[in-house]
């Protein structure tokens, strides 16, 4: 029996680097050198952005020379809701990026930091690979979602990723009580994540509004040399940064915030 997606080239999803905003650590530090390879040997790119896509591919170009030329690679950027707009990518849209791959070519689908489609865009363009009965060929790489659980000392067994957190200060509140109660009553671990510059202000909030015994943790920065994780109670939170004076978050590194609640 012939294999139906011989004729038809591959969704690669490339993983990227964590230190977009920060000073670039060498490259092959995170990276295998069979994603390093694999990224070099792809002519067609779907990329979060292009200009992060072609420092991405600078990078790897001088461990693993390109085998295209970067100015002649073929890279589109992931579509972005428009403005007064449903939101919604059409069929259509996702059919004309997926053309090299149902032309028999691979594609790599790349995100700004870490893996593609996990915590990231892409998604709805693997989606669509699925549809059109795409092989999808995921490569091994740092994400700091699974990084920080594992850093944490928490629950790595059940967890739950809620992205980011309400703005609306009383939205947040009930949030974080409705997602620490569920941590209580599943042993669940929670993971958020926030833009880097209101790293400081989600850290206030969250000691504030959880209970003085769950335990907290703060993963910021991992993989660059400024990286680290700390896992204290909230109690213990709450008397650092009375002692600080302020939270000692800075606003530039990404982070990952992680609470187990007591049972």
């Amino acid at each position: 029996m012939s294999d139906p997606t011989a004729a038809t080239g591959r969704l690669v999803l490339v993983p990227n680097t964590l230190d977009l905003g920060t000073t670039p650590e060498p490259i092959d530090t995170v990276l295998s050198p069979h994603a390093l390879r694999r990224a070099a040997g792809l002519r067609h790119w779907v990329v979060e952005s292009a200009k992060t896509a072609r420092a991405f591919l600078k990078r790897v170009d001088a461990l693993v020379p390109l085998a295209t030329p970067l100015q002649a690679l073929s890279m589109h950027e992931l579509p972005r809701p428009r403005k007064g707009g449903t939101g919604v990518v059409s069929a259509e849209e996702w059919t004309v990026l997926l053309a090299p791959a149902l032309a028999g070519h691979d594609i790599g689908l790349l995100s700004d930091a870490g893996l593609p489609a996990v915590a990231d865009p892409g998604a709805g363009l693997v989606a669509a690979a699925h549809a059109s009965g795409l092989t999808i060929e995921p490569l091994a790489g740092a994400s700091s979602l699974t990084l920080a659980l594992a850093a944490s000392g928490l629950n790595g067994q059940r967890f739950a990723f809620e992205g980011y957190l309400p703005q609306n200060a009383a939205e947040r509140q009930h949030r974080v009580r409705e997602l620490e109660q569920r941590s209580r009553r599943e042993g669940q671990t929670q993971l958020v994540i926030e833009t880097p510059y209101r790293n400081e202000a989600l850290l206030q909030a969250l000691c504030q509004q959880l209970q003085p015994d769950t335990r907290l943790s703060v993963a910021c920065g991992l993989t660059s040399a400024a990286g680290w994780c700390r896992t204290l109670t909230v109690a213990a939170w709450r008397r650092e940064l009375q002692a600080a004076g302020r939270a000692p978050m800075p606003d530039t590194l990404p982070a990952v915030f992680l609470w187990l609640a007591a049972g």
